[in-house]
């Protein structure tokens, strides 16, 4: 898994980060996802019950969103994750 992987490399574990905000294809695969990595759903960022699965562009409105709703404060940590057509995929790990 992609996240798990940056998450690795970081030195980090899931449940020392505290957003996820992930590809905003499905309401479902974000749930398992959170699942998977046995994080409360609250840490995943949601907004595709307003906007719609918006392809490239999801995660960057996700984190927009997230930033103007308050709750995203200077040095809290962030996963950002994303996958596409063609088996692409990626993730990031960064301090807001």
């Amino acid at each position: 898994m992609s996240v798990l992987s940056v998450l690795e490399k970081a030195g980090k574990t899931p449940e020392q980060v505290n957003h996820f905000v992930f590809h905003q294809a499905n309401e479902r695969i974000i749930r398992a996802v959170a699942k998977k990595l046995g994080i409360p759903q609250e840490k995943c960022f949601m907004n595709i019950g307003q906007t719609g699965n918006t392809s490239a562009a999801s995660v960057a409105i996700a984190l927009d969103e997230l930033a103007r709703s308050g709750n995203l404060h200077r040095g809290e940590s962030v996963v950002l994750s994303a996958f596409g057509g063609g088996l692409t995929y990626g993730s990031i790990y960064f301090t807001w």
